[in-house]
């Protein structure tokens, strides 16, 4: 198939865990001969900030990372959809595109575009940003992938869409994977960006306070952190290292042994059963996970053996020193982990999920995508 993606950017991946699972996606299409084009505005700001922290060789890196990606970089004012979207049969379109080009890929798609087109979710705004995305123009959309069925049925019970399918994240096995090679050198990594006050005090819970309370060697990655938060930070004794190109993440974790789930506030209070991209990369690369509280309704792993769930600051000390002090236990949790997302939750099988979805949407496409899909199992 001629695939086509409109996405904020897959070049960088600053303040923007969107491109993890996306890169993915694109490398495991284009693994399997589809021809794969992805389509981003040349004022991104992802990029933008990218640039002014790490110059362009960063997005140099990110080609000699993902050498399969085709990406097109456009103007927003003189996007010809015409030559963008001519003979292709699948167009996915994610949420962090701006209103018009949305609504103007639906245009093409309503005046005669015969490909099959759909509107892929992996936030939370469809509940916390409600007036935003109800303005996003899905008339002449097939259908909407969201990231958690909760989203899934927030689409259907809105009338946003005319169908939704729940498409989860997933690791990409290519890069995510345990690197035997390096050794365990620190106790104890978090990654992730300080975003907009949503977890902050869950940071300091079950992040900074038991780094503090056990005197472990720590090191935080990430991205918009106040000077009062690196300061938090440093008082506990935990060096912050700063942005950390996502590609990079399995050498460090493979130097730490183990690493934290601090869930963003929507995601334990609106939106239950969206664990996010970070802890399917984490247990892909066979690294302790302990989490703070989350509902895990849709069953993607099992509590207790995937990962370890802290109900509060406390237990998130006690279920820390366990894993540092038994060995047994960390091989456990390290393996099983690994096992589950091999099992269930690669790029891979989200391919399969698309795929499948295309089959039953298009049967023009049907015998490209079936054919692809029967090689696969």
């Amino acid at each position: 198939m001629n695939v086509v993606l409109f996405c904020h950017s897959l070049l960088s991946d600053w303040n923007h865990g969107n491109a993890h699972f996306l890169r993915g996606v694109c490398t495991e299409l284009a693994a399997r001969g589809h021809d794969v084009r992805v389509f981003e505005p040349r004022d991104a700001w992802s990029v933008a900030n990218l640039v002014t922290d790490h110059g362009d060789a960063a997005l140099h890196d990110v080609h000699a990372a993902y050498p399969a990606l085709r990406i097109v970089r456009y103007d927003e004012p003189t996007l010809d959809l015409e030559e963008a979207l001519d003979s292709v049969d699948l167009v996915i379109v994610h949420e962090w595109n701006t209103h018009d080009v949305v609504r103007r890929i639906g245009q093409h798609r309503a005046a005669g575009g015969d490909y099959t087109l759909l509107f892929h979710d992996t936030h939370h705004r469809s509940l916390t940003d409600v007036s935003s995305m109800a303005a996003y123009e899905l008339a002449a959309y097939d259908g909407v992938l969201a990231f958690g069925e909760v989203i899934r049925d927030r689409y259907v019970r809105a009338g946003w869409a005319r169908r939704a399918w729940t498409w989860h994240e997933a690791a990409d096995t290519r890069l995510f994977r345990p690197r035997l090679d390096i050794v365990r050198e620190r106790d104890l990594v978090w990654i992730g960006n300080w975003g907009d006050e949503e977890r902050s005090a869950e940071l300091r819970e079950f992040l900074v306070e038991p780094v503090r309370q056990l005197s472990l060697s720590a090191d935080v990655h990430g991205v918009r952190y106040p000077d009062r938060a690196v300061a938090d930070l440093r008082s506990a004794g935990i060096h912050f290292r700063g942005w950390l190109p996502n590609f990079r993440v399995p050498e460090v974790f493979a130097r730490h042994r183990v690493t934290v789930h601090v869930p963003r506030r929507p995601y334990t209070q609106t939106l239950p059963g969206i664990p996010t991209i970070r802890p399917f990369e984490a247990l892909a690369c066979g690294i302790p996970l302990i989490s703070a509280p989350w509902n895990d309704v849709e069953g993607l792993f099992t509590a207790g053996e995937d990962y370890l769930l802290a109900a509060d600051g406390r237990a998130m000390v006690h279920a820390i020193r366990d894993v540092l002090t038994d060995a047994g236990l960390a091989q456990s949790l390290a393996e099983h982990g690994r096992r589950t997302i091999e099992r269930r939750h690669t790029c891979s099988h989200r391919v399969d999920e698309l795929l499948a979805i295309v089959c039953a949407l298009a049967p023009a496409q049907a015998d490209d995508a079936h054919g692809d899909l029967e090689a696969s199992l």
